[in-house]
C-alpha cells in the first residue's frame, strides 16, 4: 500500500517541550558537531572546484559570424541585396540586408540555447547555504559548499548539494526531479556508510531514506545533512550533463530550403552565363545588352523570397502566438508543430494544477466527496477540525495548505479558530511512528486536547483499535488510494495530567477518519485532449508519480479509452525492441526517472513518431530538448525546463498546447502556399527573360522590370500569404508527415504547371502581336508586362486557399488582398500613363486596343488557373480519401 507516501514531514519549528536541533546535537556524540574547518573547506574548494555545473565555452561572435557566412541563405540574400544596391534600388536592398541580420540573430539564439540551459541549471543548483564550520553556523554562497560540509536545513530552504540527512526529520519537495507533487519524508540515518550517491534513486522510491538532492526544497522540519556530492556529480548535475549531450533536431524546412536555394542559384548562374554568351556571340547583341539580359535572368531565377518567407512567416507566427501567451524560443521549431503525432505530457503541473486539494473525507459510517456544492455534513466537522489542529497555523506543506483552505470553506469561525486553545507541544514524525501530534491547552479546562495526523496505518496503531475495525478502515484507505488519492488518517485524544509524556504513543487516541487529497486536473485539459485526438495526435502521460494517481487523473481527463499503463521499473527490464513494441499500446507511463523519459522519447522518434514533450521540472529538461518540440510551463516551470524547450506556455494552460499546434499547422499551410506561389510566379518571369534571346526577339524584361515585379512578389509572399486564416478543418485532419516539404514534387510540380501555362500564354501572345501587328518594341512590351502583372494577382488568388475556386476566393473578405489589388492597379496606371515612367521603363502609353489585347491574355490565364485548380482539388480529395 502506498498510503505511507502521503505523510508530510516534521513541523517547521519546535514548541515548548520539543526537541530542537541543537539539543539533539549536544546529546548525541556520534554527530560531527564541528563540521569542516575553514582551512579544510578552502583546500577542498581549491581541489574540487565550485559547487556549480561546468559551463561549456560559448562560441565567440566571430566564430558564429563565420559559420553564418557559409550558409546558402546568407550568401544568396547578400548577393541579391548587393545586386539591388548596384541597380540603385535601396529599398529592396535594405529589405534583404535586414533579412540577413535577422538570420544572424536567429543563429545566435540557437547557438546559445544549450549554454543558457546549463547556466540556468548552475544557478538553480547554487543557492545560499547555512553550513557548520569550525563548530559555528555560517551563511555562505551555495557555490562555496564543498563535499563533507554539514548543511543546516530549515523549512523553505533550497538544498545546495546532494547529501545524507544525519540529524532531524524533514519533508522535501522533489517534484523538480521526480515529478511527484507530494513532499517525500526523509529520516536521519546514523549509518551513512550504507548509503552512496549513484543516481536519482531516492527521490521517488525510498520514502524515509536519508538521501537529499540538490535544488529540492525543504517543505517541513529541520535537520543536518552531510554533503556527499557537488556540482556536476549531483543528481541535477547529471541531468545537466545529459542535457548537454542531447542535440536539438535540425529544422527539416531549413535543410530543404538550403538545398533548393543552392540548386536554383547554381542553375540560374549557369543559364545566365550561357545566355550572355549566346546573346553576345550568337545573336551579335552588344555586350552591355547581353549582360543586362543575363542579370535579368539571374534575378528572375534567384529565389530570394524563399528565405524571406521562412524568416517572416516564422517570426510573425511567433509574434502571433506570443499574443496568445505562447512564447517561441526557437522559431524554426514551429514547422514541426503541424507534424506532431504524439504529445507526451507530464502530469504534475501540466495536466494537473500542482496544487493539492481535499477531494474526499471518510469516517467509519460515511463518506463525503467534495463537489464544491454540497454542504459538509455535521458528522465530518470534527474530522476536519482536528485535521486543522494537527497542522501548523501557517503551513508550508501543500497538503496542510489544502487542509486549511478546505476548512476555511467548510467550517465556521469558532471551529476554524479553535478559540481558547494554545499550542503546548509538538511531537514530530519519527522512524518509529509516521504521524505527528499537536498538544493544546485550554483556558477553560485543565485537560489537554490532542490532535494527530499521519499515515493511516500509523494513526491506527496509535488508536489501538480492534482488528475488525482496523481492517475496515484499512480497506477504505486502500480504496481511496486506488483512485489516486493521497490519504492521511486523523485522530483526537485527551490528557488531563500536568506533565506531558515523552512519546506520543502514550496518549489515548480516538480515530476520527481519513482525508483524501488530490492534485486536480486543469479545467481545460479534457477539451484540449479531445481536440488532440480529433487531430490524429496520440497523448501519452509520462510522469514520475504513482501509477494509481496517474491512472485516476488519466480517467478524469479522458486520456484514452484503454488507459494501458507501464511503470519505469517495467520499462527498465525491456530491451529497446521490446519497449518500442510496448509503447505502441501504452497511454500512461508512471514512476519514470529522467533518463527513462529521454529513452522513451528517442524510441518513439525511432519508429517515425513526431514527439512533442511537455514538462516543467528539471527532470523533464533532457527529454524536452531531445523531442521534436519541447513545450515548457512558464509559470510553474523551472528555468532549466524553459531554456531546454522550443515553446514556453506563459499561462501554463494545457489549451495553449492545442493552440500552438493549430498555429503551427496554419503557419506551415501558409508557407506551403507561399512557396507554391514563388515557384509559379518565377516561371513566367524566367521565360520572358530567357526565350526572347533564344528566339532572336527584343528583350521583354529588363532588370528594372524585375525589380518592379519584386515589389509585388515580396509583399505578397511576406504579408498576404502569411495573414491567411486557418482552414476550417485544420484540427480535423491527420498530422502531415515530418518529411513532407513545401518543396515536394506535388506542390512544386503544381506551381510549375501554373507558371508554364502562364508563360505559354504570354509568349504566344507576344508572338501573335509581333507577327500580326505593326507595333514598337515598347508597345509590345507594355502589353506583355500588364498581362504578367495582372497574372501575378490571379496567381495569388489561385494559391491563397486551395479549397476555393478563384472566383469564390476573390469575393472572400481579405483586406490585405484588396490592398494588394489596389496597389497593383495604381502601379499599372502610374507606369503606363506617366511619360517619365514610360521612358525609364522602356514602355509605351497603351491604347484601348492594347488594353483589350492584355484583357484577352489575362482571361486565358484565369481560365488556365481555374482549370488547374479544379483538377488539383479533385486530386487532393482522392489522396485524402485513401
Amino acid at each position: 500500500m502506498e498510503s505511507h507516501k502521503n505523510v508530510p514531514g516534521a513541523p517547521s519549528s519546535t514548541a515548548s517541550g520539543g526537541t530542537d536541533i541543537s539539543s539533539r546535537r549536544e546529546s548525541d556524540s556520534r554527530t560531527p558537531l564541528a563540521g569542516l574547518s575553514a582551512k579544510e573547506a578552502s583546500a577542498r574548494l581549491l581541489k574540487e572546484g565550485f559547487n556549480r555545473l561546468p559551463s561549456s565555452a560559448p562560441k565567440s561572435l566571430l566564430a558564429i559570424l563565420y559559420s553564418v557566412a557559409g550558409e546558402p541563405m546568407f550568401l544568396m540574400l547578400l548577393c541579391a541585396g548587393g545586386i539591388y544596391l548596384i541597380l540603385g534600388d535601396k529599398t529592396e536592398a535594405a529589405f534583404l540586408m535586414a533579412s540577413v541580420f535577422v538570420i544572424i540573430l536567429i543563429t545566435l539564439v540557437q547557438e546559445r540555447k544549450t549554454q543558457r540551459a546549463l547556466e540556468s541549471l548552475r544557478d538553480l543548483s547554487a543557492p545560499r547555504a547555512l553550513v557548520i564550520r569550525d563548530g559555528q553556523e555560517r551563511r555562505i554562497s551555495g557555490q562555496e559548499v564543498v563535499r563533507g560540509d554539514l548543511l543546516v536545513l530549515h523549512e523553505g530552504d533550497r538544498i545546495a548539494a546532494d547529501g545524507l540527512l544525519l540529524d532531524g526529520n524533514v519533508a522535501v519537495d522533489e517534484s523538480l526531479l521526480s515529478g511527484e507533487a507530494v513532499p517525500v519524508l526523509k529520516l536521519a540515518s546514523r549509518l551513512s556508510d550504507r548509503f552512496h550517491q549513484d543516481s536519482l534513486t531516492g527521490a521517488s522510491e525510498a520514502e524515509g531514506s536519508p538521501l537529499l538532492f540538490a535544488s529540492t526544497v525543504v517543505t517541513k522540519g529541520e535537520g543536518i545533512a552531510r554533503v556527499t556530492a557537488i556540482g556536476a556529480q549531483t543528481a541535477v548535475g547529471k541531468i545537466g550533463q545529459s542535457l548537454n549531450q542531447t542535440d536539438s533536431l535540425s529544422s527539416g524546412l531549413t535543410i530543404a530550403s538550403r538545398k533548393i536555394v543552392w540548386q536554383l542559384t547554381t542553375l540560374g548562374l549557369l543559364i545566365a552565363g550561357m545566355l550572355i554568351l549566346v546573346s553576345w556571340l550568337w545573336n551579335q547583341k552588344p555586350l552591355l545588352e547581353s549582360l543586362l539580359a543575363g542579370i535579368a535572368l539571374v534575378m528572375a531565377v534567384l529565389p530570394e523570397e524563399i528565405p524571406v518567407v521562412l524568416t517572416v512567416f516564422l517570426a510573425l507566427g511567433a509574434w502571433r502566438m506570443s499574443k496568445k501567451k505562447v512564447l517561441t524560443r526557437q522559431m524554426t521549431g514551429l514547422e514541426a508543430l503541424g507534424a506532431i503525432t504524439i504529445l507526451a505530457v507530464d502530469k504534475t503541473g501540466t495536466i494537473t494544477q500542482n496544487k493539492m486539494k481535499i477531494a474526499e473525507l471518510s469516517v467509519i459510517s460515511a463518506r463525503f466527496v467534495d463537489d464544491n456544492a454540497s454542504a459538509l455534513p455535521e458528522q465530518f466537522h470534527e474530522l476536519c477540525h482536528f485535521a486543522v489542529l494537527a497542522s501548523p497555523a501557517d503551513p508550508f506543506d501543500p497538503m496542510e495548505k489544502a487542509i486549511q483552505h478546505f476548512a476555511r470553506r467548510r467550517l465556521n469561525n469558532a471551529e476554524l479558530e479553535g478559540r481558547g486553545l494554545r499550542l503546548e507541544r509538538k511531537y514530530d514524525l519519527s522512524a518509529g511512528i509516521l504521524a505527528m501530534t499537536n498538544v493544546y491547552s485550554s483556558e477553560n479546562s485543565s485537560d489537554h486536547i490532542i490532535a494527530t495526523k499521519g499515515a493511516p496505518e500509523a494513526v491506527l496503531d496509535l488508536c489501538r483499535l480492534p482488528q475488525e475495525t482496523r481492517e475496515t478502515i484499512q480497506q477504505s484507505a486502500v480504496a481511496m488510494a486506488s483512485t489516486g488519492l493521497r490519504v492521511l488518517g486523523v485522530a483526537r485524544g485527551a490528557w488531563n495530567a500536568i506533565t506531558l509524556p515523552s512519546n506520543q504513543q502514550d496518549f489515548d487516541f480516538f480515530f476520527l477518519g481519513l482525508v483524501g487529497f488530490v492534485d486536480p486536473p486543469r479545467p481545460e485539459v479534457m477539451e484540449a485532449i479531445s481536440e488532440c485526438h480529433s487531430a490524429g495526435i496520440r497523448v501519452i502521460m509520462m510522469t514520475g508519480d504513482h501509477p494509481a494517481t496517474a491512472k485516476a487523473i488519466g480517467q478524469q481527463v479522458g486520456l484514452s479509452d484503454r488507459l494501458a499503463l507501464m511503470t519505469g521499473a517495467a520499462a527498465e527490464k525491456l530491451n529497446d525492441e521490446e519497449l518500442t513494441e510496448k509503447l505502441k499500446h501504452v497511454d500512461l507511463c508512471a514512476r519514470l526517472k529522467p533518463e527513462q523519459k529521454l529513452r522513451l522519447v528517442k524510441l518513439l522518434q525511432g519508429i517515425g513518431e513526431v514527439v512533442a514533450m511537455t514538462g516543467d521540472g528539471v527532470n523533464d529538461a533532457p527529454a524536452l530538448q531531445a523531442a521534436n518540440i519541447g513545450i515548457a510551463m512558464g509559470e510553474r516551470g523551472t528555468d532549466v525546463a524553459r531554456e531546454a524547450a522550443d515553446l514556453v506556455l506563459l499561462d501554463d494552460s494545457f489549451a495553449s498546447i492545442v493552440l500552438s499546434i493549430r498555429q503551427g499547422r496554419r503557419i506551415y499551410d501558409n508557407i506551403t502556399c507561399a512557396i507554391r506561389f514563388i515557384f509559379a510566379v518565377h516561371v513566367p518571369v524566367v521565360a520572358l527573360a530567357l526565350f526572347p534571346t533564344l528566339f532572336h526577339w527584343p528583350i521583354l524584361l529588363l532588370p528594372l522590370h524585375i525589380v518592379l515585379l519584386e515589389l509585388i512578389i515580396d509583399p505578397t509572399c511576406s504579408i498576404v500569404f502569411e495573414a491567411q486564416p486557418e482552414t476550417p478543418n485544420i484540427m480535423r485532419r491527420p498530422p502531415r508527415k515530418l518529411n513532407h516539404s513545401p518543396f515536394s514534387f506535388s506542390n512544386v510540380g503544381y506551381a510549375l504547371t501554373q507558371g508554364v501555362g502562364i508563360s505559354v500564354i504570354l509568349l504566344l501572345g507576344y508572338w501573335v502581336l509581333s507577327s500580326t501587328q505593326e507595333m514598337s518594341e515598347d508597345q509590345e512590351r507594355v502589353i506583355v508586362f500588364i498581362s504578367l502583372v495582372v497574372g501575378i494577382v490571379l496567381l495569388v488568388m489561385a494559391n491563397k486557399d486551395p479549397s476555393l475556386s478563384s472566383s469564390k476566393g476573390a469575393h472572400k473578405k481579405d483586406a490585405l488582398f484588396l490592398w494588394l489589388a489596389v496597389l497593383v492597379a495604381g502601379m499599372l496606371i502610374v507606369i503606363t500613363t506617366i511619360p517619365a515612367a514610360n521612358r525609364i521603363l522602356h514602355l509605351h502609353l497603351p491604347t484601348p486596343a492594347d488594353w483589350g489585347f492584355a484583357a484577352v491574355m489575362v482571361t486565358l490565364i484565369f481560365i488556365w488557373l481555374e482549370a488547374l485548380r479544379r483538377v488539383w482539388r479533385r486530386y487532393s480529395g482522392a489522396r485524402s480519401s485513401t
